[in-house]
């Protein structure tokens, strides 16, 4: 067995850095995008989120920004650390750069969705806000670290790194195109939700998510860092949780709503 478990890291993963600080991250990410995918599941949903309130959480006081301004706020910091990564990194290798190339352009688009495409109503709390956007900025830092501490490694005898680049530009214009026919779903002055069509809506709820997860499995090629491999795990995870929880809210708020339109991935789950 454990054989097999080597043989596959030589294959696909560089060694682990001799990092505390990498090893200590590498858990807690993973460890928490898994509980956050079985709270959903659970329906011990996001505070930000209209599953939150439609599963009975209540309103807590606290300081609150408006939801543009907590959705700017999430991914502007992991923005300015790819940003900052690609420039400071420069003499970095090559998946490094066009790591931080990836991250530059994913953040970028969340930014632009935001600014718009996204249309917003309510609030964030602040507290909610500054956890988030610690968690993605943090991602981009330990994702990037990773990979520049395996300069000089034994490299993995599968080499990724061009059908990652595949992967992730096709999870990024897929996530982009999804996230615009949802914004296209209310016409000016209407309120309330809608079943969506159009794309892959006819044989998904969360094509988005799906095409995100995607882009994480393009970066993990691109990466192919132990780090990586574990956040990928992670986002799945965590993602196929809100795909569940999504359906579910679905279903619970409209009695038409197609059964044979599964969370995540069509016809199976």
């Amino acid at each position: 067995m454990w054989t097999s478990v080597i043989s596959f890291m030589n294959l696909l993963l560089f060694p682990a850095p001799p990092s505390l600080f990498l090893t200590a991250m590498t858990v807690v990410s993973f460890v928490s995008l898994v509980q956050n995918g079985v709270g959903e599941v659970r329906g011990q949903n996001c505070g930000y989120s209209k599953f939150f309130f439609s599963s009975g959480g209540k309103e807590a006081a606290g300081k609150r920004v408006s939801s543009r301004v907590g959705m700017l706020l999430f991914y502007t910091p992991a923005l300015v650390a790819a940003v900052a990564a690609a420039y400071f990194l420069a003499d970095a290798s090559d998946r490094c750069r066009l790591l931080s190339l990836i991250f530059s352009l994913h953040f970028f688009k969340r930014d632009f969705e935001v600014l718009f495409i996204h249309k917003y109503s309510g609030h964030i709390f602040v507290d909610i806000t500054f956890i988030i956007s610690m968690s993605y900025g943090m991602s981009v830092v330990c994702m990037t670290y990773s990979q520049y501490l395996t300069q000089g490694m034994q490299a993995p005898s599968l080499d990724l790194k061009n059908i990652g680049l595949v992967l992730a530009s096709i999870g990024m214009i897929g996530n982009l195109y999804h996230h615009y026919i949802l914004s296209t779903l209310r016409k000016e002055g209407e309120k309330g939700y809608k079943v969506p069509k159009g794309g892959l809506f006819g044989l998904v709820i969360c094509p988005h998510y799906l095409f995100e997860i995607t882009e994480y499995i393009g970066i993990f090629c691109i990466s192919q860092t132990v780090y990586s491999f574990f956040y990928l795990i992670g986002t799945a995870v965590y993602l196929s949780g809100r795909s569940y929880a999504t359906r579910r809210w679905y279903i619970s708020k409209f009695d038409d709503f197609p059964r044979n339109v599964r969370a995540l991935i069509p016809f199976v789950f």
